[in-house]
């Protein structure tokens, strides 16, 4: 007998292969000067960020599909404005590393993110060092650094770029979940579009004003308005994708089915840019790096599973928010966990915890309560 469900989970995942690996692929396609040669990414991003806020704005105000938050303006200015401005940062920076390095180069790199997290958070004291994370981060950074060594197309200023973005979407973590999560704030996909991509938009204006807006006065640039709204609506769909996924898996599944993108993206991208070119160092470099990445996720899902007692109380609070994201059986999900999808196009704000964790913990407390 086939599982509906079983099925139904892998084309969600498929979904969100797909689309991720269609955006950047997209981005690629849409700056490079080789291509279509829109070489200005604090412009595509600033249209990215205006389409998802309309969107946003609609579903909230005009067709009412969820209810906005309580946001007062104390927590607006301390919490939401600097977590845009990373926000904001990150898709600049790494927007722009298109336009120096290769897709698949890019996708080496971003095997760094869990190392600037793990360094972001412990500077910021939402995380001990641990010696056995710590070598699993040097693990990750030997690999990369080999990685580095064996590209044929090295770029510094795009490789800066790209390291840049990285730490600012670290950032842009750990501030969302020391900023909000502490204030006991949860925002779904569609209100965190809603606050968060307005005030990003209007952090990029200030540099696209200086840096973009000059030279698109002089230059001849092509505007097609089909690529740049298909574009936009993709971006949009795969942070909607994220959750949906997230809500029948989990996070740690996301997390795998990333490491599968990462692979197929970076084939895709040596078939479609030919530039795109890898050698056996890279591979290398980032099989050793990817050694780290999944040790990495061993102990955090090992560390999550430990502490599924602590866990329960905190997913029946959070489950009683009207703001938490609810998924398609009814239940909800709360934002008491570090499980992030560090993807480049990631969702606003961190995904929750894995649903199996908290389905486990339901259940543990239905048996506890029957046997009372």
């Amino acid at each position: 007998m086939i599982n509906r469900s079983l099925i139904l989970t892998y084309f969600y995942l498929l979904i969100y292969i797909t689309l991720s690996s269609g955006v950047i692929l997209y981005n690629k396609w849409v700056l490079s000067p080789k291509y279509f040669n829109f070489p200005f990414p604090i412009t595509l991003t600033m249209i990215h960020m205006g389409f998802s806020g309309a969107v946003a704005f609609f579903l909230i105000r005009v067709f009412k599909v969820v209810s906005p938050v309580k946001m007062t303006f104390r927590i607006y200015a301390s919490c939401v404005i600097p977590i845009s401005a990373f926000f904001a940062s990150s898709l600049w920076f790494g927007n722009t590393a298109y336009l120096h390095i290769s897709v698949a180069f890019i996708q080496m790199l971003k095997a760094l993110m869990p190392v600037a997290t793990f360094t972001v958070a412990v500077l910021c004291g939402t995380d001990k060092l641990r010696w056995d994370v710590f070598l699993n981060m040097v693990l990750v950074s030997v690999g990369v650094v080999v990685s580095s060594y064996g590209e044929i197309h090295f770029n510094v200023i795009g490789t800066v770029y790209q390291v840049t973005g990285i730490f600012a979407e670290a950032l842009r973590l750990v501030l969302t979940q020391v900023l909000l999560q502490k204030k006991g704030l949860t925002l779904n996909p569609i209100t965190s579009l809603y606050y968060i991509a307005p005030c990003s938009f209007v952090f990029l204006f200030v540099p696209w004003y200086f840096l973009e807006q000059p030279g698109m006065e002089v230059s001849q640039i092509q505007f097609n308005m089909w690529i740049f709204f298909s574009n936009a609506v993709c971006a949009l769909l795969l942070n909607f994708s994220i959750f949906l996924v997230i809500g029948r898996t989990g996070a740690v599944t996301v997390r795998v089915a990333g490491v599968l993108k990462d692979w197929i993206l970076i084939a895709l991208s040596t078939l479609i840019f030919p530039e795109s070119t890898i050698t056996g160092l890279n591979i290398i470099g980032y099989g050793i790096a990817l050694c780290g990445v999944v040790l990495y996720n061993y102990l955090k899902v090992k560390e999550s599973s430990q502490n599924i007692p602590e866990r329960i109380t905190k997913d029946w609070v959070f489950e009683k928010k009207s703001s938490d994201v609810y998924r398609t059986d009814g239940s909800s999900i709360g934002d008491d966990d570090n499980e992030v999808v560090t993807d480049e196009e990631a969702p606003l704000v961190p995904p929750s915890s894995s649903s199996r964790l908290s389905h486990i913990g339901r259940t543990q407390m239905q048996q506890s309560s029957r046997n009372v």
